[in-house]
């Protein structure tokens, strides 16, 4: 019987299994990095080891530090959550041999789904539905397009889509670089891509002896970066009689490698002629795990300890009503997804507490929290069950347009349009639907009141923080010759917003609203009739504040623009900026090379993905301030290319 468990993971994960051994009297021990110090799932679990760095090669991939903490501090079993060491074998080995006991499938499992390129003939033997494999030599114009894949990957990493058979070889160099950087295994493989394709993936719980179970199936179409953010059970519009043989084909696959524990196979779906054809396995537990347990009333984790503990495989309760979860990322959907690092100055999510029944969030972050560079940049799992899909989508939208999130740029606002999109709603999901969808990256700035309610916020505090004469009125004048000007800076776009606006005895005035109210706090405007309050919330001094506004299903992070430069923040023309905190991996060029417009410049590495920094204009490389491993800050100058003359 397992008495103390150490999780030998971070973040949402750690507090997910740490809730369920809570709940079942086990013990727990956390290990945590130097940066995720101050992370709420240190302080949940019962003991916390120190790993000491921050990257993962140097902390929660170090076997052999994991293993000294779990003897350090009297573990008897290690859960790998999903991620770092989860599906490593040998790790797997040495928790075994040091007579802990391992919560996941025995290491020949991971091994034989371990690798993409032999999972499929191993499945192809045991009578599962694979896709035909090609390679630059054998491929023709007839099989695209075509899809390079991470044989060891995962996460999108090593994933290249290719529609022309020119990019072929270039598309594998790049994803066999990218494979490397990641996996340590450079090996990719490529197959045909099918277009409007479905990722139906199905839960498979097994004894280890045999026996397996399928525990329903989830849809997991919605994907940025061929990584999931939208995840459902059961999948919409799939036939009874499609989604039963998909069951059987998952429990084919778990048996033919006597699985243990919980583990996930997954399927690509064609819906114009419902075949569907396996992917892959992980034998793990799976991030999007909850919605299954919400539609079936099973705890995974605690099925996991169970047949670790040699205990049998339970009944699977039919599905009840439907669930949807969502990944709430820090990163901007509107620059390419680029991932968000630093504090989060306010994180509060309706449910986050378990206060809203049928609302549950998995968050690995507080407010207060700071997202380093170092992990994957998701804040928190935030899953609704309800009756219907409808209902369900319906209010985890309104759940997820009242969390307050500060400090950073989410995908909130993109998952909020997402789930109430007609298409999305009448269950026309595919793996193109965001792409196929780019009205749901509408920027902030199509809310013209934002601005406004930032604007007159800044005015009151200014009010506020004045030392005399409290009760004038703000930016009275006594002849008014022109309105006041506010710039403020907002992502993604090229020019400041410049809000127009005057102040007088009798409150604020600005052209095309009605100011109802102003606090430093709170601002409500009337436009066309219709009223809007904005939460607005101001940090940093007044003269460059930056201020998050809040309102119905929409945030905006703006920052005002001084109205002088300091010339120590001027950068030459050409400078090419490092757009986040970072390492870079590879140098393309040389002080002196001619560029064009476009062409690589470098790659910096963040966040667990890569980044191609391109020349922004023709010109000759006239600085290069960085080499490969040198670390660099977000806003640091890399290179600059001057225009030809």
């Amino acid at each position: 019987m397992i008495t103390r468990l150490l999780v030998a993971n971070r973040a949402e994960i750690a507090s997910r299994v740490f809730r369920t051994c809570r709940a079942l009297g086990v013990e727990t021990v956390a290990v945590h990095s130097d940066a995720d110090a101050d992370l709420p799932y240190v302080a949940e679990a019962d003991a916390a080891v120190r790993l000491p760095g921050n990257a993962p090669g140097e902390t929660y991939l170090r076997a052999d530090l994991v293993l000294e903490a779990a003897r350090a501090a009297g573990a008897d079993a290690i859960h790998p959550g999903y991620g770092f060491l989860s599906e490593n074998a040998d790790f797997a080995r040495a928790v075994e041999a040091a007579g802990l006991t391992w919560v996941g499938p025995a290491p020949a499992s991971i091994e034989q789904m371990g690798s993409k390129i032999e999972s499929k003939k191993l499945m192809e033997a045991a009578g599962v539905p694979v896709l035909t494999d090609h390679t630059v030599e054998t491929a023709t114009e007839a099989d695209l397009p075509l899809i390079v894949k991470a044989s060891a990957g995962g996460g999108g990493r090593g994933m290249r889509i290719v529609r022309t058979l020119a990019d072929l070889p270039g598309e594998v160099a790049a994803a066999q670089a990218e494979a490397a950087s990641a996996f340590g295994d450079g090996t990719v493989f490529v197959e045909t891509y099918v277009e409007r394709g479905r990722h139906v993936e199905v839960q498979v719980l097994g004894d280890g002896r045999g026996g397996a179970v399928a525990v329903g199936e989830r849809d997991c179409s919605l994907q940025r970066r061929h990584q999931k953010v939208v995840e459902e059970s059961p999948a919409p519009g799939l036939r009874p009689e499609v989604a039963s043989a998909m069951h059987e084909a998952a429990v084919a696959a778990a048996t033919a490698i006597d699985y243990r524990g919980a583990g996930t196979v997954e399927f690509l779906y064609d819906p114009a002629t419902e075949r569907f054809f396996f992917l892959e396995m992980n034998t793990r537990l799976q991030v999007e795990h909850p919605v299954t347990e919400l539609v079936h009333g099973l705890d995974l984790v605690e099925q996991q300890l169970a047949v670790a503990e040699g205990h049998g495989l339970p009944e699977v309760p039919p599905a009840r009503g439907h669930a949807i979860e969502v990944r709430l990322y820090a990163e901007d959907p509107a620059a390419d997804y680029q991932p968000q690092s630093g504090p989060l100055t306010r994180f509060e999510i309706p449910g986050v507490h378990g206060e809203e029944p049928g609302v549950r969030v998995d968050a690995g972050f507080a407010s207060g929290s700071v997202v380093s560079t170092h992990y994957d940049a998701m804040l928190a799992k935030v899953v609704v069950h309800a009756p219907t899909r409808e209902a369900a989508a319906r209010r985890l939208a309104g759940v997820l347009s009242r969390a307050r999130i500060h400090g950073l740029v989410t995908n909130r606002d993109l998952l909020v349009a997402a789930l109430r999109e007609p298409d999305f709603v009448a269950g026309r999901v595919s793996t193109g639907f965001l792409a196929e969808h780019p009205d749901l990256f509408a920027g902030a700035d199509d809310d013209p009141g934002a601005p406004v309610a930032a604007a007159l916020a800044l005015a009151e505090r200014t009010r506020t923080e004045r030392t005399v004469q409290h009760g004038a009125p703000v930016a009275w004048r006594n002849v008014v010759s022109a309105p006041q000007r506010t710039e403020l800076e907002a992502p993604g776009a090229d020019e400041p917003l410049a809000v127009e606006w005057w102040g007088g005895r009798d409150g604020y005035t600005v052209e095309g609203f009605r100011v109802v109210s102003v606090s430093a706090t709170a601002v409500s405007l009337e436009r066309d009739g219709v009223r809007t309050t904005y939460d607005v919330a101001v940090s940093g001094p007044t003269h460059r504040a930056v201020v998050d506004v809040d309102s119905p299903g929409r945030h905006v992070r703006l920052a005002r623009v001084p109205r002088f430069t300091d010339p120590a923040d001027a950068v030459a023309s050409g400078s090419l900026l490092a757009p986040m905190p970072g390492s870079v991996v590879k140098v393309l060029v040389a002080q002196g090379d001619e560029v064009a417009a476009g062409d690589p410049v470098l790659v910096l590495e963040a966040m667990k993905m890569q980044h191609t920094v391109s020349a922004p204009t023709d010109g000759v490389v006239a600085t290069l301030d960085v080499r490969p491993g040198s670390q660099v800050a977000a806003g640091e100058v890399l290179a600059v290319v001057e225009e030809k003359q």
